[in-house]
């Protein structure tokens, strides 16, 4: 009968360990250092878990699961570990819940990304309103084993039959359908990873990054001269679909854009071991979990620099931090600190 460990409790247990890392145990996990066996690496720790039961890979079948933390790509890995057959059924589905909810990386033209947008709206408000927001507590190592003790025994049914949890799904649903009405143009700047998203007004992330696959930097730009500047979550695991170029701070932007700023606002960002760092004008900072909910649900204030010279200034750095850097597949960490 399968068990879940929470991660603090492992001791000597043998265990499977995903979207995580363990010095000994059996790491199913895309997180820097981990993705390395081979036969079954892919980008998100959900698909390698996928991946792991189609291969019937070593050590697989260990009744005891356990994770560091809750999200949609590490539960989407413990509940195939749980129901293994039930998810091969919804193998599609799970696979780019998993992507979605790791990457924000939805496209309704790929074979089961319909029902795994609902499945993730679905979740991302159940998950606030019984327990607490991504980030929204510290010690999410303990307080994240009621949230997997919860969705372990409901998902089975919401996947079966979504159309009974529709009152969950809908509204969030709805909202990244209109998010993808309101983009305006998309400008693609392959040599830095970097794409510019034009959009009427802040959007779900779902819809924000629709179309950003291949790119790992996003500036989003808005009326009135509202700006954000965010490294995606996959320059912060390792993927293997494709070669990336290393994150790079973004402090001395920030600094650079302070000099010309003229208002009371401060550009600032995170360092690049942030999992999603958002260069951004703050009046008095927000909290990670604040940085983490969709752009519509923060404040983001007006620039006194315009549109076409800042998109310069952004362009004209990363240029300068990039040159005679070549993508590869994972970059360390004092890799990029050295850069």
């Amino acid at each position: 009968m399968k068990k879940y460990i929470p991660f603090h409790k492992i001791k000597d247990q043998e265990v499977i360990v995903v979207d995580g890392l363990h010095p000994r145990n059996l790491v199913l996990s895309h997180w820097k250092g981990a993705n390395t066996l081979s036969k079954i690496a892919a980008d998100t720790s959900g698909e390698i878990v996928l991946n792991a039961i189609e291969q019937n890979y070593p050590g697989v079948d260990c009744p005891k699961i356990s994770a560091t933390h809750f999200d949609i790509d590490g539960f989407v890995g413990v509940f195939t570990l749980f129901y293994p057959e039930l998810a091969k059924e919804h193998n599609d589905a799970l696979r780019e819940m998993a992507i979605i909810g790791d990457f924000r990386h939805y496209n309704p033209k790929r074979k089961g990304a319909e029902l795994a947008l609902k499945l993730c709206c679905w979740m991302n408000k159940v998950e606030k309103e019984k327990f607490y927001e991504p980030f929204g507590e510290q010690d999410e190592i303990r307080l994240c084993v009621t949230k997997f003790d919860y969705f372990l025994k409901i998902f089975p049914e919401v996947i079966f039959n979504p159309e009974s949890f529709r009152a969950d799904w809908e509204t969030e649903y709805n909202q990244v359908i209109d998010g993808l009405s309101q983009k305006i143009n998309s400008q693609a700047y392959p040599s830095i990873g970097l794409i510019h998203q034009e959009v009427k007004k802040p959007i779900h992330y779902y819809a924000l990054f629709f179309g950003t696959d291949n790119y790992d930097v996003v500036l989003s730009t808005y009326p009135i001269n509202k700006y954000e500047l965010e490294m995606k979550y996959t320059t912060w695991v390792d993927i293997v679909s494709r070669p990336v170029l290393p994150r790079v701070s973004l402090k001395n932007l920030a600094a650079e854009l302070n000099k010309i700023e003229q208002n009371e606002f401060i550009w600032e960002v995170d360092g690049i071991t942030d999992t999603g760092p958002i260069l951004r004008l703050e009046k008095q900072g927000i909290s990670k979990a604040e940085r983490y909910a969709n752009p519509y649900e923060r404040k983001i204030y007006s620039s006194s620099i315009p549109e076409e010279k800042f998109v310069e200034i952004v362009i004209n750095y990363l240029n300068s931090k990039y040159q005679n850097i070549k993508p590869k597949n994972f970059w360390t960490w004092e890799e990029m600190k050295k850069i």
